[in-house]
């Protein structure tokens, strides 16, 4: 089985940084060998939403939401396995829960019914 650990969440003034991470342990059976990892967020009593995608067969042409484009991140250290979102310029309207999820396919969207694993989420407040 698969399981994602999220860190690095936390309280930051409006125009401020953040870099969450997201550890990727175990392991699933994917065709390719090649795998989508993102990075959704949810406000409550709103459906969560997807943000930034990657496929590890092309990691380096993510897909972002417009919400956060030109300002996010979303990296992948293979040798740690690990996920990065790189959060820059931050806004009080990013304040949300983050979850990383990963999907064992090598065809990736961003829609939440895609993805089968997810972390427990890691709050982030912009105030």
């Amino acid at each position: 089985d698969v399981q994602l650990v999220e860190s690095g969440g936390g309280s930051v003034q409006a125009g401020g940084s953040l870099r969450l991470s997201c550890g990727v342990s175990g392991y699933v059976r994917s065709d390719y060998n090649v795998y989508c990892l993102g990075w959704f967020r949810q406000v409550p009593g709103k459906e969560r939403e997807g943000i930034a995608v990657l496929t590890t067969g092309n990691p380096n042409a993510p897909y972002y939401a417009d919400s956060v484009k030109g300002r996010f991140t979303a990296s992948r250290d293979k040798a740690k396995n690990t996920l990065h979102l790189q959060m820059d310029r931050l806004e009080p309207e990013d304040t949300a829960m983050y979850y990383c999820a990963m999907h064992p396919n090598w065809l990736c969207g961003a829609a939440v019914s895609e993805f089968h694993y997810w972390g427990q989420g890691t709050q982030v407040t912009v105030s």
